[in-house]
Order: C-alpha cells, then structure tokens, then sequence
C-alpha cells in the first residue's frame, strides 16, 4: 500500500494495518516466541534457535521494534531484547477489538 493510499483509511485501520504487517511472518512470530518464553533474549540466541542469518535476524528485530512490541538495551557488543509488555497488552486490545465488533449475518448467497 503506496502511502499516499493510506489517508482515506482511519487512523485505527491504518496503525492495524500496520501491525499485521509486522506480525504476518513466520520469522517474527518465532523472534517474539522465543523472547516470551525467557526474560530476555541476547540477538544470537534467535541465531541459534532459528536458522536465519544474524543480518535477517536483525532485519526482522528492527521491524518489531517499529512497532514498539520489542525493547532492546545495549550491553557491551551484545543487545538483548525482551517484550514491551505495554505495547504487547494495546496491541492484543487493537486485534480483540477488531474481532469483537458486531458482524451482519446477512446471506452471502446471489
């Protein structure tokens, strides 16, 4: 979707939009995997545990962290990560509140 595509939707369909995005690949469901099943998780930890390269890997965390679902601190040479576990409980309210709404059961036949 070309940005300038992206002013006609709400801000709420476009920052949903945005999210799913982030969250349709498999690499990325397997990073946040990973990091909520440990305190934290050191970049070469997801190098080991998935068979990536550590540039994908870091290709992958980068788009996590736009979304502000992951949180990094330096230490030395190494980053570790864990969950922003405030953006992780608004994002799991945005999808929930997608799913929630009220649908029409109308007949979809012709």
């Amino acid at each position: 979707m070309g940005t300038t595509k992206t002013q006609v939707f709400t801000e709420k369909q476009n920052e949903l939009a945005n999210i799913l995005k982030v969250l349709g690949h498999p690499a990325r469901l397997a990073i946040l995997e990973q990091i909520a099943k440990q305190d934290k998780c050191i970049c070469n930890d997801f190098v080991l545990e998935i068979d990536l390269a550590q540039a994908t890997i870091s290709q992958h965390l980068k788009e996590l962290k736009k979304i502000e679902i992951i949180q990094g601190t330096i230490s030395g040479k190494k980053m570790s990560y864990c969950i922003n576990k405030e953006r992780w409980e608004a994002i799991q309210g945005i999808i929930n509140q997608f799913f929630k709404q009220n649908i029409q059961t109308n007949n979809c036949s012709i």
